[in-house]
């Protein structure tokens, strides 16, 4: 599907039908993830299916709902679950919500992911500050800006080189630091999934630099850049690198993973809230 500024602004105009702020800072929200948008003050909540044209989340773990309020002095508009691409979705309707944000006028997205672990240091419940990403989906053909440019949104060729804004990474470290919060840093790799990866796969990702894995986050990053949003982005280990195959990855470990993830990402996300 090509996505036209016409499909985009009648998603934005329908929901600005329904709030009386002005969103500044977008946040997705990954699997099992999505109890941080249970502190959004006064919020106006919004189903998918309620959007023209607004893809609908089918994964366990996501609520499939826009919370659109106030949180630390901060107008959010957050993802209550998101859109992947294994779900039949393509990279344009993947990438559709980071697109209307911007035409919402959202400066900041940031991204959370239930990852797996590549670096065998980190351990389910961890959390990983993503500091550069690897997009290997795009390597092999599907990278969300292919097809006409939309230059009302942002230039042909877009730089990557700081995908993950670096003032809003060094906020993020002073929080941690501040509440005596570990936070790993490391390379986040996006596959397509929905099969877990084999221990090759893992040990390939492991050579080429990559810490963390999991099969979204890349696509809406790459568009959000492309529209001159910043990014701000963290992984929620939720299961131990399964190198040498002797483990098994189950998707309700992935949710449970989530309970302890949740209030530390609360922690972190609120801190840099509180600090911009």
């Amino acid at each position: 599907m090509q996505l036209t500024l016409e499909m985009i602004d009648r998603v934005a105009g329908f929901i600005r039908t329904k709030i009386k702020i002005q969103p500044r800072i977008g946040l997705i929200l990954g699997t099992g993830l999505g109890g941080l948008a249970q502190a959004i003050q006064q919020p106006a909540i919004i189903p998918y299916s309620e959007m023209p044209g607004w893809p609908v989340s089918t994964v366990q773990g996501h609520t499939g709902r826009l919370v659109l309020g106030e949180l630390d002095g901060q107008s959010l508009m957050v993802m209550q679950g998101r859109i992947h691409y294994y779900e039949g979705y393509d990279m344009a309707q993947v990438t559709l919500p980071v697109r209307v944000m911007q035409r919402l006028g959202i400066e900041i997205l940031i991204v959370t992911n239930a990852a797996g672990a590549i670096n065998p240091d980190f351990i389910p419940g961890d959390v990983m500050l993503i500091t550069d990403q690897l997009n290997l989906v795009g390597m092999t053909g599907l990278n969300p800006l292919i097809g006409p440019n939309l230059d009302e949104l942002g230039l042909r060729f877009t730089d990557m080189s700081q995908a993950y804004d670096r003032g809003l990474c060094e906020l993020a470290r002073k929080v941690a630091r501040d509440n005596k919060l570990a936070l790993h840093e490391g390379v986040y790799v996006g596959l397509s999934g929905p099969s877990f990866e084999s221990p090759a796969d893992l040990r390939f990702l492991r050579l080429a630099g990559a810490d963390s894995v999991g099969m979204s986050t890349v696509p809406e990053v790459i568009v959000a850049r492309h529209g001159g949003i910043r990014v701000l982005g963290f992984s929620g280990i939720s299961n131990k690198a399964n190198l040498d195959g002797n483990t098994v990855t189950s998707h309700e470990e992935v949710l449970a993973s989530g309970a302890v993830i949740v209030p530390k990402l609360q922690t972190l996300i609120r801190g840099v809230l509180q600090a911009l």
